[in-house]
Parts: structure tokens; C-alpha cells; sequence
């Protein structure tokens, strides 16, 4: 079933709305990365406990997202993007106000569950509104603005921290949790998630569901990398000296990387193709990752923007890849299988590179998240036919 509205919304609204709600989401969860070392502190937790911890969040999130697809087509994309936001305003209150383990715990679950809502419908209504080659310039942008969330409320939520507390910090960012769901809703008119008028369109790679299985796949290792690093991260700059201010810091300065890694990369992914542009991202993160292991406090922070730049870059290559291998008709499924693996791998890798982390040591599980990043070689090379095909 899908809503009939408004038969022209406006692209440009759409996707900046869109895009603010991704920077909004996409900050929410990497903000954590700040809170962990905080409840390390004050809990006694060992890295499978934090592990354990952002397990429940990202699972929530992967949970919730095939259902919030199937919610939009119902009941409207805009509507359920806006309750999700809610959602998370009232898990970060629970957190925040009890103070306690098992009310962050419940508060990660409903945050997640917000959460979930997010990248599915976000980016079927800007894939919806744009069509042909401008959809991949579009998500590409869609998918940028991701980055400036993680960029400002990490280091927003160190600060607010650092002078406040962290349960204050989480109630602040439970308002403003709630003042996106209220822009959401006043700014976006329904959007229909799919139309006629596409379907009928050429689009390269469509129907190619093999391919479509691949970048999958190349996806969640991608994922597991990125989130195994992003546990691990904060505690590295915590072994060289950082306090919690610099962590922010460090991890804003990752994310500056990230989000600049996504307009290079679709740059350079327009140029080279996505073939040469993910073996160039997966080795150099792999090379980065090991780099930054021996360096100094100073020296990591300069090299972080690199890190990200190279870790970051390849999602924004194979998001903009989907429209390519799935006809309109099937994308807000494809988009919510898409991210429901990330989630998944985002949930699982750093329970399991945090088991490892407790088994091993920091650096050993560090070199271990940089090993899998070369998994993606092979695969993406196997991807090369469907692009033949479309010459």
C-alpha cells in the first residue's frame, strides 16, 4: 500500500530535511562512543560489557528497520521518520534520568528503536524525488550529511559532559532529539516512495540481484570494520593519554575525516568507478588503522582525519551503487535489507572484537578489525561483470 499524496515535493526540501535528519541520527549513535568510557569508569564494565552495551543499540536498530519500511509504505515515510526521532528523545530522558545500568541499557533499546527508522525511509524519500544519475548525487550528498552529525555531537556531548555530567548531557541531547521530530513533521509534506513514472526508465544495473547479494556482502564487512574501530577507538586514546575532552575530539576529527572521505570518494568514484575506488578505501583503512597503533597521542590526532577519509569513503560509493542493481518498485525493501545488515554488523562486531579485545589485548584486536577490512578486495573485484554489462 502506498500513500497518495502531493504528486511534486520538493527535492531540494526533501533531501535537506533528509539530510538533517540523518546528521541528527547518525550523531545520536556515535555519540555513544563518548558515553562508553564514562560508564566504563562508573560501572567497572570490561570490553565485552561495552561491547555487549552497543550490541543492544545497534541490534534494536537492526531490529526495528525492515518493520519501519514496511510501517512507511503504510502509514507514510514522514510520519514514522518523525516518531522514531520522538522515540529516541524518550530513550536518551530514560538513560539520562534513571542513571543507572539497566536504565541505560533500556534507554539504548529505545533510542535504538528510534533510531532504526532513520536510514531506510530517509534515504527511499530522497531516492523517491530523484531519479536516474542525479539519485546517486543526491544519496551521496544524503549520505555526506551523516558525517556532520558525528563530527558535531560527539564533541557537543564530551563538552556538556565534561562541565556537567553525562546524565545532563543526555537529557540536552534528548531535546534535541525532540526539536528534530518537530521539524521533521512541520517542514515535510508525505512523499509517495515509489512511482510509475520511473519504472518505466532505463536504469543501469537494475535486476541484477547477484550483484545487488555482493555489495551486500562488501557492505557488511565494511560495517564490521567501521564499528569495530569505533569501540576501540576512544579506549586507543585513552592508553596514549587522552582525556575526555581530547577523545572528543579525536573522534570529531574522525569523523571530519569521514565526512570528507564521502564527497572525495564520490568524486573519485564517479572517475575511477567503484571497482578501483573500494580496493583504494579497504587497503589504505587497513594500512591507517596499523599506522596509527604505534604513534603518539599528537601524532594519532593528526592521522585520525586520514583514518576516517579512508574508513568512511566506501559507504558512500556503495550506497549510491544500490539504485543501480534494484528496480524502483523494490528499493525502500532493498534500502531497509541494506541497513538492517549494517545494523547487524554494527551490533555483533563489537561484542565479538570486544571478546577478542578481553582475550588478546587493544592492539592485537585493532589489527584484527584492520585484517578484515582486506576481505572486501576479493569481493568487489568479483563485482566487476555487472558493471561490464552496463557498457
Amino acid at each position: 500500500m502506498t500513500i497518495a499524496v502531493s504528486p511534486s515535493p520538493s527535492p531540494r526540501r526533501t533531501l535537506t530535511v533528509c539530510g538533517g535528519a540523518h546528521a541528527l541520527h547518525d550523531g545520536f549513535t556515535d555519540l555513544l562512543n563518548v558515553l562508553y568510557p564514562l560508564l566504563q569508569a562508573q560501572f567497572g564494565l570490561s570490553y565485552g560489557a561495552i561491547g555487549a552495551l552497543k550490541t543492544v543499540y545497534s541490534g534494536a536498530m537492526a531490529s526495528g528497520q525492515i518493520p519501519s519500511g514496511m510501517l512507511a509504505e503504510r502509514f507514510g515515510g514522514v510520519r514514522v521518520l518523525a516518531l522514531g526521532t520522538a522515540l529516541i528523545t524518550v530513550g536518551y530522558c530514560i538513560a539520562g534520568l534513571s542513571g543507572s545500568l539497566y536504565g541505560v541499557i533500556a534507554g539504548l533499546l529505545l533510542a535504538g528503536l528510534g533510531g532504526s527508522t532513520q536510514h531506510p525511509i530517509a534515504s527511499s524519500l530522497v531516492a523517491a524525488v530523484y531519479h536516474g544519475q542525479q539519485s546517486r548525487t543526491a544519496l551521496g550528498t544524503y549520505n555526506f550529511t551523516g558525517d556532520v552529525g558525528k563530527v558535531a555531537l560527539p564533541a557537543l556531548f564530551a563538552m556538556i559532559a565534561a562541565a556537567l555530567g553525562w546524565q545532563q548531557a543526555m537529557i540536552v541531547m534528548a531535546a534535541l532529539a525532540l526539536l528534530g521530530a518537530g521539524a521533521i513533521l512541520a517542514t515535510l509534506k508525505p512523499i509517495v516512495l515509489h512511482g510509475k513514472a520511473e519504472a518505466s526508465k532505463a536504469v543501469a544495473g537494475q535486476d541484477r540481484p547477484w550483484a545487488y547479494r555482493l555489495l551486500f556482502a562488501i557492505h557488511i564487512a565494511d560495517d564490521l570494520v567501521r564499528s569495530g574501530f569505533l569501540i576501540f577507538l576512544p579506549f586507543l586514546l585513552r592508553a596514549k593519554g587522552a582525556d575526555l575532552p581530547t577523545i572528543g575530539l579525536g573522534l570529531s576529527l574522525l569523523f571530519a575525516g569521514g565526512a570528507a572521505g564521502k564527497l572525495v570518494m564520490g568524486w573519485i568514484g564517479q572517475r575511477l568507478g567503484v571497482v578501483p575506488s573500494v580496493v583504494l578505501t579497504e587497503a589504505a583503512t587497513t594500512a591507517l588503522i596499523l599506522c596509527l597503533l604505534p604513534l603518539s597521542l599528537d601524532l594519532a590526532l593528526v592521522l585520525l582525519p586520514a583514518v576516517g577519509l579512508m574508513l568512511n569513503g566506501t559507504s558512500s560509493v556503495l550506497y549510491g551503487t544500490i539504485p543501480e542493481f534494484v528496480s524502483p518498485e523494490k528499493r525502500t525493501r532493498a534500502f531497509a535489507i541494506f541497513y538492517t545488515g549494517g545494523s547487524v554488523a554494527g551490533a555483533t562486531g563489537p561484542l565479538l572484537f570486544g571478546l577478542l579485545g578481553d582475550a588478546v589485548g587493544l592492539s592485537t584486536a585493532l589489527i584484527a578489525v584492520a585484517a578484515v577490512a582486506l576481505t572486501t578486495v576479493p569481493m568487489v573485484w568479483m563485482l566487476r561483470p555487472a558493471f561490464r554489462e552496463d557498457s
